[in-house]
């Protein structure tokens, strides 16, 4: 059975409800169409739906539209939206300012209803184009777990919300235990498939909003896990080593355990403004050495701010 394919998700936001009303039918045949009558709850559904296409009216209200795309393309989380400002007939001069607030187009009253609908197919198809090249883009082609460049990305961005939420981040290193006897047992494509099918397993428990695993080089990888503390970071240490080792992929040239298995370093930190992702990758790093030396198969914990590792209990 094909699973449904997703709709197109189009925000309107516009102080008049009847004007509303007329988007929405002109809108039903483009896709899945949410309201909002305030730039407050227009903001948060932008930034917490992300559609695809967001129709601005040039005034909500007492407040520019404009002024709401520029704060929409100045949020990390609605910055990526295509955004058309729709504007009264009087209002055809705010066209430039809407551009140059980064509006991907213009519309003025009147306009003619099948042209208004072309245009956001246009908008909404390459909207779709644009987020699948980005993901391509944020993704490593073997393992399909995003890549280095979007870990660090990404991970700095995560760094910056929780100092400012004073709330503690955990970044865990995981590496393949004995993966170049692996390779040269069983061959490079025998490793780029148990490379994909440990990304796949790690990925599979990456549910929370914010957490996400990267392949961070060879056959490491990293997972970013917000909100963690200690206790739990020793939780997911456990879960991610037994993980692995339930898929049972044989190595016959693996020491004690005649199956792929990972080695953790698991690094805890609620930071603060002098807090680094290099500093954070470097405590997770000597954790991993440890946890390599100790055995592999295993996981150790280390907290930024002590500076020592912590044995796992």
């Amino acid at each position: 059975m094909q699973p449904k394919k997703k709709n197109n998700l189009i925000l309107v936001i516009h102080s008049d409800t009847e004007a509303l009303l007329r988007l929405g039918a002109l809108l039903k045949e483009s896709g899945d169409v949410i309201f909002a009558t305030s730039v407050k709850s227009g903001q948060f559904m932008a930034c917490h739906r992300k559609p695809d296409l967001i129709i601005i009216a040039a005034r909500v209200g007492d407040n520019s539209g404009i002024d709401l795309c520029k704060r929409l393309k100045a949020h990390r989380d609605s910055k990526d939206c295509a955004v058309l400002i729709l504007a009264e007939e009087q209002e055809r001069e705010l066209e430039l300012a809407a551009l140059q607030a980064g509006a991907v187009d213009f519309i003025a009253a009147p306009f003619q209803p099948a042209i208004f609908q072309a245009r956001v197919r246009t908008h909404i198809a390459l909207s779709s184009h644009k987020s699948l090249l980005q993901a391509l883009a944020d993704k490593d082609g073997l393992t399909e777990v995003y890549n280095r460049r979007y870990f660090e990305n990404q991970a700095r961005l995560e760094l910056k919300r929780h100092n400012r939420q004073q709330q503690p981040l955990t970044l865990a290193l995981l590496d393949i235990d004995y993966f170049k006897p692996y390779n040269d047992a069983y061959g490079h494509l025998q490793g780029d498939i148990c490379l994909r099918e440990v990304a796949q397993a790690i990925g599979a428990g990456s549910r929370r909003p914010g957490e996400f695993v990267a392949r961070y080089g060879g056959e490491e990888f990293a997972v970013v896990l917000p909100n963690t503390n200690l206790q739990n970071a020793q939780k997911y240490g456990r879960w991610i080593c037994e993980r692995v080792l339930s898929l049972a992929i044989p190595h016959a040239h693996a020491g004690a355990v005649p199956f792929i298995t990972v080695s953790a370093g698991i690094a805890t930190v609620t930071p603060n403004t002098r807090t680094t992702l290099e500093n954070l990758i470097t405590t997770a790093d000597s954790a991993l050495y440890l946890a390599k030396a100790s055995g592999r198969n295993q996981f150790k914990v280390a907290t930024l701010e002590q500076e020592t590792i912590k044995e796992a209990s």
